[in-house]
């Protein structure tokens, strides 16, 4: 009677995982790598390359003009410190509020609770296109607090702004859930020795729940920078100046006339970085959080 070896099928099923991500990775990374090596290529090259491998090569007439071209083309630096502005003040405020919510509906006891959780949830059935223009009325109406000269003076309207484009997405339902059901695994016998030592519920979200969050807090960081960089339709609405444009919008100044496809492709590379950067960085404390929710959620 043969003997099995026991090594033979696990050798053989990590074999088979190893080859179905690498080819799963092959598919996602085919887009990323053509648009990364079309960048430093001529438009003619482009499309010479596009039916055989050398679409995916650096070979050939190879530059740094369409990077170059970006920069006469668009105000690409503004645009870069605007949208690394926006997306980073709406990250820390993001985690600063929706955290703060979250603790006070999965570790403090109120009336209304759950009625309050509930609507929260909701909310994320609704499109953001079916309450967009509703909102452009609103922060049309609303008061700021502007400094000209040595005084303060309080204007009407975002339109045309910073706030505008950080300050209504600050707080949101997914982020909140998400810090729900973390804040629900930690274990509330915590909160009970800390307010026996005398510490306030402040202190409890600050010293003890916040730091023991951290792949919450990475994964909301990140599905919350996503969006931010990526809005496009919202600044196209309430902002004209070139001033406070982020770099989504600058998509459309190399549609107006003449395309560049070698500076498209620059471009696009030049604002994919950092959203790569970030997940790359992140990407552990993201998986184990997610893992996580779904196992104790």
């Amino acid at each position: 009677m043969a003997v099995a070896n026991p090594s033979t099928q696990p050798l053989g099923r990590t074999l088979s995982l190893q080859a179905v991500r690498v080819l799963l990775l092959l598919v996602f990374a085919f887009p990323i790598v053509f648009m990364f090596v079309s960048s430093f290529k001529p438009d003619a090259q482009i499309f010479a390359d596009l039916t055989s491998w050398r679409a995916f090569a650096p070979v050939g007439d190879i530059s740094l003009d369409n990077y170059r071209g970006v920069f006469d083309r668009v105000p690409a630096g503004r645009m870069l410190m605007n949208s690394v502005g926006i997306s980073t003040i709406t990250v820390v405020l993001g985690i600063f509020i929706n955290s703060l919510a979250a603790f006070a509906l999965s570790r403090m006891q109120w009336r209304g609770q759950r009625v309050v959780l509930t609507g929260i949830i909701a909310t994320l059935i609704v499109p953001f296109e079916t309450f967009a223009l509703p909102l452009v009325w609103w922060v049309n109406k609303l008061p700021w607090l502007e400094v000209q000269g040595f005084s303060l003076v309080l204007t009407d309207g975002w339109l045309d702004t910073y706030q505008v484009q950080v300050l209504p997405f600050v707080a949101n339902a997914f982020s909140i859930f998400l810090f729900y059901q973390y804040f629900s695994s930690i274990p509330k016998e915590l909160d009970e020795a800390a307010r026996v030592d005398g510490a306030s519920w402040f202190g409890i979200y600050r010293r003890i729940i916040m730091p023991l969050s951290g792949p919450a807090v990475a994964t909301v960081a990140i599905l919350t920078f996503l969006p931010a960089w990526n809005s496009y339709l919202w600044p196209l609405m309430v902002v004209q100046s070139e001033e406070y444009r982020p770099v989504m919008v600058g998509i459309q100044y190399f549609f107006q006339l003449n395309v560049a496809w070698g500076q498209v492709m620059a471009y696009a590379s030049m604002i994919t970085v950092p959203v790569l950067a970030l997940f790359l960085a992140f990407q552990r404390a993201f998986i184990g959080s997610i893992a996580s929710a779904g196992v104790k959620g």
